[in-house]
Formats: structure tokens, C-alpha cells, sequence
């Protein structure tokens, strides 16, 4: 099931276009999943029933707004788009050695991390071959986003240079990796609607923006949120050990009464629940949580200010409605 990012679209006509679009979207990712293979079918299907935001598809179907929104290449980007993500999820899992995702048992605890990783290279494969169908221009931008994906990847798994700083580091991480597909999705949004340059040029960005907001907002939801809100147990990069957006502000100024935190975050092994506790609420209180929602915002009116320069249609106020729903879900 797709659990519908909440926003309140501008009029109905608007509303009824989009959800029109990723009801095809999900039509056309249950298609593309199935093989003549059984086990490649329920693995490849596994993550897309699992539901999700779509959020990617959503950007590609707003950014197509702006031009052609019914061109027939627009959906197949779309697809190719999420499919993109769902690939990396299957990959992320097995190298974070992940038992759950999106409230299901992962792919790779399910079956073995063999077939979580085979299955995301399938559905990369399966993004190529409608990719292929969209031009040269298409593939290519695949190409170098993928490229970025792995770049974000590989330096969050060898971490911060020596003299480098880890915030600046984790910055660049989100940029590659989560910056860098929902900017493609505007561009396919607006590329294959037959959008202008002028909007290509400002959709691009403000999607890369709005891609890193979202990101650092999960970074505060999940130290400042319950568990009713988050549908999981909050504080859980830090349980494992994940040195988000807040903790990395909090020892890069420890400020009053920060050196209690200090030592958990460096030292402690927080899959201690009376620790991890600890932590948890020692960092709610931090003015590390204020600097990272400063963060955030920041980038969120980067994407504004892009947005803003668009064409006066109801998809202009989508976006800037997104920019909202970012911060507001953050606190």
C-alpha cells in the first residue's frame, strides 16, 4: 500500500491529474517486477508492496506540470525513477545488514543478502530498459545520477577524510546520495513533458534542495519524535550507531552540559536501552536540534527560492506547499 505524502494539493483538477498518474506508476511497477522467475517476481515485488511515499514519482509528475503533463513519456520516467530508488533500498539493506524495512521483514532477511542484492540489480536493469525506450538523453542522466548514488554511497561507508569535517562530510553524503535522484526526478518531470529551459532550470535545483530537506528533517523526526508519530522506535540511528544530522552538531559544539552526551555518543554502546535512553533525551534537549532544524530550513527556502521563479500554475503552489510540509513535519 502507498502511503500518500501528505499535501494538500492547490484544486482538484491538479489532485485528480497527479493521482491518476501514480496509480499508473503503480500499476506499471508491479508489471515491470514480474519475471518468469517466481522467486525474482516476489522479491522484486516485495519492497513496491511494501508501500512508500513515491515520493520521486510525485516530483517527476509535478515537474511535468510545468510542461506536458499527459506526454506519454512522463509516466515511464516516473517508473524508472522509483524503481531507481527501490534498487538502492535492497542494496542499503544488505550493507546495513538490515532486518526490517518500511514495516516488513527485509529482502535480505527474508530470503539472503544473494537475492536482496540481485533483485536490486534487476530493477536497476528493469529502469535501463525503459529508460532506453526514452532517448539517449534519458540514459544518460541515469547514468550520472547513479554515478552520484555510488559516490554518496562509498563515502558514507569509508567516512570523513582525515581533516575533514565529519558535518561537511555528511552534507556531501546526502547531497550525492539522496539530492541527487530527487533532482533527476524534476528533471525527467520537466525533460520529458517538453518543459522550458527556464523551468528546467529551477526545477532541477529545487529538487535537489527539497530532496536534502526531506532527508535532514527524518534526521530530527527521529531523535524528537514518539513512536506514535514515527511508527517505530524513536532514536533509532542512534541505537545503531549512525552519526545523523543532530549528533553530529552535538559533538561538533557540545555547549553547556554537553559532556555527558559527549561520552555516550563516543563511548557508550547505545543498544542499552537505559543508555540509549539516556542519549535520546540528553540530545532532544541539546541545542544540536535547533542548529540541525536551522539546517533544514535553510535548505528548504534554497528550493523556494527556486520555486518560486517558476510559472504561476497550480503546480507552483504544490511545491511550495512541499516546502511547508517539510518543515512542519520536523517540528
Amino acid at each position: 500500500m502507498v502511503t500518500a505524502i501528505p499535501l494538500e494539493l492547490p484544486d482538484s483538477p491538479l489532485g485528480t491529474d497527479v493521482n491518476k498518474g501514480l496509480a499508473l506508476v503503480e500499476d506499471a511497477l508491479q508489471e515491470v517486477a514480474g519475471t518468469e522467475d517466481a522467486l525474482l517476481t516476489d522479491a522484486s515485488r516485495h519492497l513496491i508492496n511494501a508501500g512508500g511515499k513515491r515520493f520521486r514519482a510525485t516530483l517527476v509528475l509535478l515537474a511535468a506540470q510545468f510542461g506536458n503533463p499527459h506526454d506519454p513519456r512522463v509516466i515511464p520516467g516516473a517508473v524508472a525513477i522509483e524503481l531507481t530508488h527501490l534498487a538502492t533500498l535492497y542494496h542499503d539493506d544488505v550493507m546495513d545488514e538490515a532486518v526490517v524495512r518500511r514495516g516488513s521483514e527485509s529482502a535480505n532477511s527474508r530470503w539472503s543478502n544473494t537475492v536482496a542484492i540481485l533483485t536490486g540489480d534487476f530493477l536497476f536493469a528493469r529502469a535501463s530498459q525503459i529508460l532506453a525506450d526514452l532517448g539517449a538523453d534519458a540514459i544518460r542522466i541515469q547514468a550520472e545520477t547513479f554515478v552520484r548514488l555510488v559516490t554518496g554511497q562509498v563515502a558514507e561507508t569509508v567516512g570523513p577524510a582525515p581533516g575533514q569535517d565529519p558535518l561537511d562530510h555528511y552534507m556531501s553524503v546526502v547531497t550525492n546520495k539522496t539530492g541527487s535522484l530527487m533532482a533527476t526526478a524534476g528533471r525527467f518531470g520537466a525533460m520529458l513533458s517538453d518543459a522550458s529551459d527556464e523551468v528546467m532550470a529551477r526545477i532541477v535545483p529545487a529538487c535537489e534542495a527539497l530532496g536534502i530537506a526531506f532527508q535532514l528533517s527524518d534526521d530530527i523526526i527521529d531523535v524528537a519524535s514518539d513512536s506514535e508519530q514515527l511508527g517505530k522506535t524513536p532514536g533509532t540511528d542512534l541505537r545503531e550507531g549512525i552519526q545523523s544530522l543532530p549528533v553530529l552538531h552535538a559533538l561538533r559544539a557540545p555547549g553547556p552540559g554537553g559532556s555527558r552526551l559527549i561520552e555516550l555518543l563516543r563511548s557508550a554502546d547505545l543498544t542499552d536501552s537505559r543508555l540509549h535512553a539516556e542519549a535520546l533525551a540528553l540530545l532532544r534537549a541539546h541545542p544540536a536540534m535547533d542548529a540541525s532544524r536551522a539546517d533544514m530550513r535553510r535548505w528548504a527556502e534554497a528550493a523556494r527560492r527556486d520555486i518560486i521563479g517558476l510559472p504561476d500554475v497550480s503546480a507552483r503552489a504544490a511545491f511550495e506547499a512541499l516546502c511547508d510540509f517539510v518543515v512542519e513535519r520536523s517540528g
